[in-house]
């Protein structure tokens, strides 16, 4: 490869990474502030997947991608609710119940989706960081999403709530020693359900953003896992906001691997090239199963820990 195509490919990855992030990140984000509290929902590939559905119809239906993006937020906020509301019942697992509110959430989307999968609905805008250049191909690789800079600002603010608010201590409170925080007077069924409900809002907007931006469209595929890859970039991000930033990234320059090496000609094993984010949680899975420092941040009260 020599240098020319070289800085194609770089540039093609850190365009990639941002595109691809968005998803991750939302996602991410939400499930980091769900264990933060001390519950694990593993519903969030369903969450996202209704996410797009709803997101992409309303754009349709009402001809604002943003009115898309908050109602796929809303759709998201019901299944968080829904997981949030049925974990606090006596002898329910979560890690059960999140796997049926995935098999729900995908199985409602499928149904009420068909309608939306061949009409096209308004997108959501793009900016470039690269227009300074003055170079076209710059320009076109660097395209993003506002959505993109609203997932980093909500996960700088997340970080700055747990380390300095009262509300941030009052949820590690409760995901660390319930008995704590029942001592301290917190509703833990009531804090819980309150972070589920957000992460699952969060975590529509990461639908939404598949949608109504990259790639853009309403198919009964558009998720590819995403949610569930989520829940291991939490995990490998210890349970930090900001490191969940990092991690999505990580993600999503694994995701776009193979189209830039495919912008230079590169065609050879490009489907393997493609599966580097299933590979890459693979590993990261096998990395933190017997990891000291993931055993040292996860929250006492998570089931997966019990």
């Amino acid at each position: 490869m020599n240098e020319s195509a070289f800085v194609i490919v770089l540039v093609a990855l850190i365009g990639g990474a941002l595109r691809v992030s968005t998803p991750f990140m939302f996602v991410a984000l939400g499930e980091c502030l769900t264990e933060k509290s001390g519950r694990v929902n593993l519903g969030l590939e369903g969450t996202l997947v209704l996410g797009a559905m709803t997101g992409y119809a309303i754009s349709y239906k009402s001809g604002s991608p943003w009115l898309g993006v908050l109602a796929a937020g809303c759709a998201g906020s019901v299944l968080g609710a829904m997981h949030g509301y049925i974990c606090k019942l006596p002898k329910v697992n979560d890690i059960a119940v999140g796997i049926a509110m995935m098999l729900f959430g995908t199985g409602v989307a499928f149904f009420f989706g068909k309608p939306y999968i061949q009409p096209s609905a308004p997108r959501l805008g793009s900016f470039s960081l690269g227009a300074w250049t003055g170079n076209l191909e710059i320009t076109t690789a660097l395209q993003i999403n506002p959505l993109l800079l609203v997932g980093i600002v909500t996960g700088l603010v997340m970080a700055w709530a747990f380390a300095n608010t009262k509300w941030g201590l009052i949820v590690r409170m409760t995901g660390d020693s319930a008995a704590s925080a029942r001592a301290m007077g917190v509703s833990v069924d009531l804090v819980r359900f309150l972070c589920t409900t957000a992460g699952g809002f969060l975590a529509g907007v990461g639908g939404a953003f598949l949608s109504l931006y990259y790639p853009g469209s309403w198919n009964q595929g558009l998720s590819s896992g995403q949610g569930l890859m989520a829940v291991a970039l939490v995990i490998f991000a210890r349970w930090s906001p900001i490191r969940c930033i990092i991690a999505a990234l990580l993600f999503g320059a694994a995701g776009a691997i193979g189209p830039a090496l495919q912008s230079v000609g590169i065609t050879q094993g490009y489907y393997f090239f493609n599966a580097a984010p299933y590979i890459l949680t693979l590993f990261i899975m096998i990395a933190s199963a017997d990891s000291k420092r993931a055993a040292r941040d996860v929250p006492g009260e998570l089931s997966i820990t019990k």
